[in-house]
């Protein structure tokens, strides 16, 4: 049986390994060690979810938000779980927690190079924008871990 609950920073180990295992997932060394998650898990304590067969973590959703926006990070379920509705099940949780919070729109980046993931997005309601430039700029030095 598949169990979903909110993710804590002791299932961090789980989900670093299902992070590091998935084609398409972008990591950094800082924002997604322990310590990152952890600070992310305390601003967003209700709204991230593992989902769980037999104790073991098959899949995940980080969400959150800054009080106007939620955002979707890191999606992944085990490939050999895929095709079951979980990650569906996952995206409804915390959009379901971020409503709950007033949070009325909720956005996400995925890698263009990540076709299942773009896929699972589009199919599930969630549109590209080609009216808008996502920008970034790195305040420190990330080291970069593409799966």
């Amino acid at each position: 049986m598949i169990n979903i609950r909110v993710m804590s920073i002791t299932d961090y180990d789980g989900v670093y390994n299902l992070w590091i295992n998935t084609p398409g997932i972008g990591l950094n060394s800082t924002d997604d060690s322990r310590e990152g998650i952890e600070k992310y898990l305390k601003r967003n304590p209700t709204s991230s979810f593992i989902a769980e067969c037999d104790g073991k973590t098959i899949g995940v959703i980080m969400a959150g938000h800054d009080g106007r926006r939620g955002y979707i990070h890191h999606t992944a379920v085990l490939p050999s779980y895929r095709n079951q509705g979980i990650a569906k099940r996952l995206v409804d949780c915390a959009m379901s927690a971020l409503e709950g919070e007033g949070i009325n729109k909720v956005a996400l980046v995925a890698f263009k190079k990540n076709d299942i993931g773009n896929q699972f997005w589009e199919n599930i309601g969630f549109v590209d924008r080609d009216d808008l430039v996502y920008r970034n700029k790195n305040i420190h030095v990330l080291n970069r871990i593409d799966t």
